[in-house]
């Protein structure tokens, strides 16, 4: 078995550059205990994410590469408690949505993949785990608090993902004395392959009804991890059940009213997608400005030519403007509102597709070195490429964009207008 020191020896440190926001962001929407918040989770994931990054980006997507070293980190330092109140075991923190936020933004800015683990194990398990009842929060949400198991979170199956209706659904929770059997296909589960249960969107006669499952149980089987062109640290896998017990203490709130858990749940997951899409962009930002300024061509830095200087300008705004709008969408939450649109949109498919176009340049200003997976010469790396494999994932999860775009035409328009 590969051990996170022996995945560090295959690869080479990552040089970071220096940070450029603390300069360009004045951050006033954020509360004294999110700055604190901040600050706290930056030095974590300075001292124990960005020495694993690389090798977490560049393993084959195996169970044994899973970063349980970090992982278990995070729960030790208590990151797994932020989203949630003191009273099941949280922080209690008086803005938890907008610290979950910025965490995620912290960790991803060095690594995706951690940001994501992060993300599906708080956000989508424990956010749903949270409106569940007394039973569940302490089977279940208390483990996942301490890090003594991993969470995971099932609502895509092979034909319904976007579309999360009655007639795609083909996971079916049938009605039985003292529980339910389900049977059917999810797809695409994140942290599915080390997880110990899933928070499960079933169809029943009822409507659409939430169970969380073990992954143990008799008729469960988690396939093999997806081999996918980034990400590589956030395992995806199908889960398959076969007539699977589900016993009536393990339903998630109302039978038949899932949907609204479901949608409550991944709303809140897109302003967490957001932040991993600013973090993203913050990291190529830093390490472009290092490469402007110390990449030379024709007697000059690339930073001297006004074509690179505007368009870091742009950058930047274009990054403001993105983590702007997922700490007011953040906030909105947690002022009580479940659906905090159009905001929630807008940041999500801003700051991914900023993310994302960001990362093709990023590339472009690398040259052939921000094509490379690694230089043969001496074993370097930009982190940039690492990215752009990355990156593309956060415009579809979670809502893909477009989807994203409707929520805000709806709100400008009406449904009537709109659909």
């Amino acid at each position: 078995m590969a051990t996170a020191a022996s995945l560090d020896a295959i690869a080479p440190a990552q040089v970071w550059p220096a940070r450029q926001e603390p300069e360009l962001y004045h951050d006033l929407m954020s509360p004294p205990e999110i700055l604190a918040l901040r600050a706290e989770v930056r030095a974590f994931a300075e001292a124990v994410v960005a020495p694993r990054a690389r090798a977490i980006g560049d393993a084959e997507e195996r169970v044994e590469h899973f970063p349980w070293d970090v992982f278990r980190a995070m729960g030790e330092a208590g990151l797994f408690r932020i989203p949630f109140a003191a009273e099941i075991g949280g922080r209690g923190l008086a803005h938890p949505a907008t610290a979950t936020a910025v965490a995620i933004e912290e960790l991803s800015y060095y690594s995706s993949s951690v940001g994501a683990i992060f993300d599906v194990h708080c956000i989508l398990a424990g956010h749903a785990l949270a409106q569940g009842s007394a039973y569940l929060q302490e089977t279940y949400l208390r483990p996942i608090l301490s890090g003594e198991k991993v969470g995971a979170f099932a609502t895509t199956e092979p034909d319904a993902s976007t579309d999360l209706s009655l007639g795609a659904m083909v996971t079916d929770a049938v009605k039985v004395e003292g529980g339910y059997r389900v049977s059917g296909h999810k797809r695409f589960i994140t942290n599915a392959p080390v997880a110990s249960f899933v928070v499960l969107l079933c169809r029943d006669d009822a409507g659409m009804t939430e169970l969380v499952v073990d992954l143990d149980q008799p008729g469960v089987r988690v396939g093999k991890p997806d081999r996918k062109i980034g990400n590589n640290g956030q395992l995806t896998a199908d889960i398959y059940f076969d007539d699977v017990f589900v016993p009536d203490r393990n339903l998630l709130g109302e039978r038949g009213k899932g949907l609204r858990v479901a949608l409550q749940t991944l709303t809140y997951g897109r302003i967490g997608i957001a932040a991993a899409g600013t973090g993203m962009a913050q990291s190529l930002f830093d390490h472009c400005v290092d490469r402007l300024r110390t990449r030379r061509a024709f007697g000059k830095v690339l930073g001297q030519f006004q074509h690179w200087q505007f368009r870091m300008a742009e950058r930047a705004t274009a990054i403001d403007n993105a983590r702007s709008l997922y700490l007011k969408a953040a906030l909105r939450k947690d002022g009580g509102i479940a659906f905090p649109e159009p905001e929630a949109g807008m940041a999500k498919y801003y700051a991914t597709e900023l993310a994302g176009d960001f990362a093709r340049e990023a590339v472009q200003i690398f040259g052939g070195y921000g094509f490379l997976r690694e230089l043969s010469h001496d074993g370097s790396h930009a982190h940039v490429g690492e990215i752009y494999r990355d990156v593309k994932i956060a415009e579809i999860y979670e809502g893909a964009n477009e989807i994203q775009k409707w929520i805000i035409a709806r709100q400008i328009f009406g449904k009537d207008i709109a659909g």
